[in-house]
């Protein structure tokens, strides 16, 4: 494959989708192709019953344990799975605005112990990447931000109904040390909003996400 894939993760409204647009343009400008995913992807039959599973139609998280939604979360990523491997071999930059990491953090946080965490880490990879066979990623960015500042820029947003994970300010908490743990343990790239307790602007978190990737990339 020619393209590269570079996936931008990390918890709820810590600028995921602002960082992967600016990437985007930022990339575009430069001359580069570029496609953008962006999971869950509503609206997508794939996605049906993530969105069914986010609206509370299920029951609550715990009721529905981590192995089922995270089949639901694999199955609309491998709906997109064709189209991204022929972007990518047609040399384009492949953005995704969440990917198998998600499922590995919201998921994995069910599990209080950190041994049976990185069984369902192993679980979750095996699913997608072998017996689903999406693309790996050549770049992961998880964006850091403390999850109370998080959680004020989250109610801050207006006309968006909160999700089930959303409306759990435990899980939120708990989101924000599991997307630390996956990026400790499988050694990936670590962009924190908060800088010397100062949150940075977007284009300055966009420009250290540059400063990682720029030396890598060849238009």
């Amino acid at each position: 494959m020619k393209g590269k894939l570079i996936v931008i993760d990390g918890p709820d409204s810590v600028g995921k989708s602002t960082q992967t647009a600016l990437l985007a343009r930022r990339l575009r400008k430069l001359g580069f192709k570029v496609l953008v995913t962006d999971f869950p992807r509503y609206g997508h039959p794939s996605a049906w019953l993530v969105e069914q599973y986010l609206k509370g139609k299920f029951g609550s998280a715990k009721k529905v344990g981590p192995f089922v939604p995270a089949i639901f979360f694999a199955v609309d990523r491998y709906a997109a799975a064709e189209e991204m491997r022929q972007a990518l071999k047609q040399g384009k930059i492949l953005i995704s605005n969440r990917y198998v990491t998600a499922s590995m953090a919201h998921q994995g946080l069910q599990f209080p112990s950190k041994s049976k965490r990185q069984e369902f880490y192993k679980w979750v990879q095996e699913l997608e990447y072998k017996t689903f066979g999406l693309p790996k990623p050549d770049f992961h960015l998880f964006l850091h931000m403390p999850y109370k500042v998080s959680l004020s820029l989250m109610d801050a947003r207006k006309g968006k109904k909160k999700d089930i994970n959303e409306k759990n300010l435990n899980h939120l908490k708990k989101a924000e040390q599991t997307y630390l743990e996956i990026a400790h343990k499988f050694k990936y790239k670590v962009v924190r909003s908060v800088v010397n307790n100062k949150l940075q602007k977007p284009a300055e978190i966009n420009e250290r996400i540059w400063q990682i990737l720029k030396s890598k990339l060849k238009a």
